[in-house]
């Protein structure tokens, strides 16, 4: 056979010398290898939601860095009682810790009054005066652990499910599943803001990846100001007939590429020319926040173009109510080495106000009984002193939980007398993973996707349980 040099690469192609050649090996290879590609598209494989779901959606609203639970949610008086002297040597030897290791350890008493809030007397840190206010639809959970002490593989575990790279986050999980229900926009959005307390948490476009999973279900990144998303303003003469025609030459360009060679990235990537050509109409009318009531502006404590927390809030309610599936929100300003009175209180300012709104805003709108609202870190902080703040804990954290379906006025679980280890009730990573899909619908256990031979899950093989106490 002649073989033109431009044709030498198609040829060697995995795919398309299995389509090209005769050996019958290789055409029942790339006959099963269809098969597989056309069973992990859910609606193919079998339909989600397994079950009718209590929720539709879910905003993370995720504090980087690693909250510190005992200045927050957890009050421990014994740590109040004996600030300052030696951690008991029962609960710390022999254990892993962070930048703590072969220090002397000693006890940092709660760094703020607590008090108890709502008719559910749901006690909470005095830093929290709005989200106080809201105590009654809050389901807090103190008892969770994780399996990783600092911050990147924490990252990653809490949205993937393991501390390995490359896995995808929890919003491609569901965006896989369920789908979008907006044509316009992204199943799955980020957001991420900084204020004036704390070091800064780096957070890198790894933790919203799609992993193995198809290309367009990544998670998509909004910014806070300037223009929101790169690239999605048409340049300068170019009208919306003009992009249309670009838009449709590049799908039948590739469109031949994928009928030679039968790589689903090609797909993928069609997939995403046409909804970056959608939100070029839908992404300016979504993030111009100036049509909003000053009414809602003055709830969520929002500037529009700040970039702020607050305006973040602001903004994944109306993602949310467009049919956006997951929407994630990274507040950077958690990690409390030093300075933890002053700092926490600050972070706190800089997210409580917003977090209120967005429940009551929800609330009011009649969505947040399907949509769930989660707010918490990767781990937490140690009750043992790292100069006048904390250091990395994963023993005992705690997060809370609203709408959806999950237990309004509700503490779930309990840390020890000092705060250091989850021991009633223990929630783990994974069992909130298998929750949150439980109120969307979907069986953990189920709900599977075959790579390298394996049907991975996002609970992943370890076990799993559905926390049925959070549920309503």
């Amino acid at each position: 056979m002649n073989v033109r040099p431009h044709e030498l690469p198609l040829l060697l192609a995995r795919r398309a010398f299995l389509r090209r050649s005769g050996v019958g090996l290789g055409a029942m290879a790339l006959s099963a290898l269809a098969g597989r590609a056309s069973a992990q598209d859910p609606a193919r494989a079998r339909r989600l939601p397994d079950f009718a779901p209590r929720a539709k959606r879910i905003v993370w609203l995720y504090m980087a860095g690693g909250m510190t639970h005992l200045d927050t949610f957890d009050d421990k008086p014994e740590l109040r009682r004996r600030d300052g002297e030696p951690m008991p040597e029962s609960l710390t030897k022999g254990q892993q810790i962070a930048q703590l290791q072969g220090q002397a350890l000693r006890v940092l008493a709660p760094q703020h009054p607590f008090a108890r809030r709502g008719r559910s007397g749901q006690s909470m840190a005095t830093i929290w005066p709005r989200l106080g206010q809201c105590a009654d639809e809050l389901c807090i959970v103190r008892s969770l652990h994780t399996d990783a002490i600092n911050h990147d593989p924490a990252h990653t575990f809490m949205n993937t499910g393991t501390m390995n790279q490359g896995r995808p986050a929890m919003g491609s999980w569901l965006s896989y599943g369920l789908g979008a229900e907006a044509s316009d926009l992204p199943a799955f959005v980020v957001m991420v803001s900084t204020g004036a307390y704390g070091q800064k948490q780096p957070i890198a476009a790894r933790q919203w990846h799609s992993g193995f999973l198809p290309g367009q279900h990544q998670g998509v990144l909004f910014r806070g100001g300037g223009e929101p998303v790169l690239y999605a303003q048409s340049p300068a003469g170019v009208d919306g007939a003009r992009q249309r025609d670009v838009v449709d030459a590049v799908r039948r360009l590739d469109g031949h590429a994928q009928a030679r060679l039968g790589d689903p990235d090609i797909g993928a990537r069609l997939r995403q020319y046409e909804l970056a050509f959608r939100m070029q109409a839908s992404v300016p009318e979504l993030t111009d926040l100036r049509g909003e009531p000053q009414r809602v502006l003055d709830l969520y404590g929002a500037a529009p173009g700040d970039g702020s927390f607050a305006s973040n809030c602001l903004l994944a309610r109306r993602l949310l109510e467009r049919g956006v599936r997951f929407v994630q929100l990274y507040h950077r300003d958690w990690d409390h080495h030093g300075a933890v009175k002053e700092h926490s209180a600050g972070t706190a300012r800089e997210v409580d106000q917003g977090a209120a709104a967005l429940l009551t805003d929800l609330q009011q709108r009649g969505m947040l009984d399907d949509t769930i609202v989660v707010f918490g870190s990767e781990f937490g902080r140690t009750p043992m002193a790292q100069g006048d703040g904390r250091d990395h804990h994963m023993q005992a954290f705690t997060m809370w939980f609203a709408g959806g379906g999950f237990r309004a006025g509700h503490a779930h679980g309990a840390t020890d007398d000092f705060g250091y280890r989850a021991v009633q009730d223990r929630v783990s990573v994974h069992d909130v993973h298998a929750t949150l899909l439980h109120q969307l619908g979907i069986d953990h256990e189920r709900f599977t996707f075959r790579h390298q031979g394996l049907d991975d899950r996002l609970t992943g093989v370890e076990p799993a349980k559905v926390v049925r106490a959070l549920l309503a």
